[in-house]
């Protein structure tokens, strides 16, 4: 990634996108307080967060890219994961108290395929109780978490890839004859991918979690252009700024591109309203130098802009 710097003396803030590698045992507000010292601002956020055992692809933004973020909450999502079935936890992966253990010893691989297959595509899924979504203003995990049970509705979530690419048998610490399965996911914002291994058991008749989560990509911002908090730190400690993607490298990657005239450039710096795209999502409109100074939403007739990025 190139990243930008500022000039030499100056003290004018850096903006853009930080793609991290999220290490196991963080949180994701974890890594934002490190990424907020690391780039010597309070204006760090995150599009998704990663439960503390999941590693990898973690988006953030620094500065004005903060307000981007919005945009790339909704991005679709890809997953490496390990499906332990014959186990369920309360919390649907590793790190919760095993609440039942019916084994899956018997169980094959084909049993496995044809249970997978039934989850793909457009379902209802009804998140992990021990998940941040608010019942009546108090986080669900809280609630689980002192003593109550949570039922939460159904949502719609689209599973466009689960696919399995091993399965092999095991035995749990507690003797548990027990199945992991390696899988790959590729989904929809808002899908808990420890549902999907709790529902993968369910269906199966016995129980299921997540022992490992990785994830790989999020909208455009695959792992392997992401950065290792220890490598950002080593640098930090040189003197060398967090590498970031500029709002123009970010937005062109993320949205569709339009390019404007000068005297279009000019209107929408000042908020005023364009022809219509033709997109239904947001685009970047971009200065005839390439540089983006805004996202463009069509209302009918007129595009409008929903976020100057290079005001007057």
């Amino acid at each position: 990634m190139s990243a930008p710097r500022p000039r030499s003396g100056s003290s004018e803030p850096v903006d853009g996108i930080l793609v991290l590698d999220k290490p196991a045992g963080w949180t994701s507000h974890d890594v934002v307080a490190r990424v907020r010292r690391l780039a010597g601002t309070r204006k760090v956020g995150h599009a998704g967060t990663l439960d503390p055992m999941a590693t990898g692809v973690l988006v953030l933004g620094v500065n004005r890219a903060t307000r981007l973020l919005t945009y790339l909450v909704g991005a679709d999502k890809e997953y490496t994961a390990t499906v332990r079935l014959g186990q369920a936890t309360v919390t649907d992966d590793a790190e919760g108290e095993v609440t039942a253990a019916p084994g899956a010893g018997t169980t094959g691989r084909d049993a496995v395929e044809v249970a997978v297959a039934a989850l793909r595509g457009p379902i209802e899924q009804v998140p992990s109780a021990v998940s941040a979504i608010k019942v009546d203003g108090k986080r669900s995990y809280a609630r689980v978490r002192g003593g109550e049970e949570v039922d939460l509705p159904a949502r719609p979530v689209t599973i466009s890839r689960f696919d399995v690419l091993d399965v092999r048998a095991a035995r749990a610490a507690d003797g548990t004859d027990v199945l992991d399965v390696d899988v790959v996911v590729v989904c929809s914002s808002g899908t808990y991918v420890r549902a999907l291994a709790r529902d993968l058991g369910t269906a199966l008749g016995t129980g299921g979690h997540l022992t490992a989560l990785r994830r790989t990509r999020v909208g455009p911002f695959a792992l392997e252009q992401a950065a290792n908090l220890d490598v950002l730190g080593a640098a930090h400690e040189a003197g060398r700024p967090v590498p970031l993607l500029s709002l123009t490298q970010a937005c062109r990657a993320v949205f569709p591109v339009r390019t404007l005239s000068d005297a279009e450039t000019a209107a929408v710096r000042v908020g005023q309203r364009l022809t219509a795209s033709g997109q239904a999502e947001p685009v970047a409109a971009a200065a005839p130098d390439g540089h983006v100074v805004a996202l463009l939403t069509d209302r009918g007739e007129a595009a409008r802009p929903v976020l100057v990025l290079d005001p007057a």
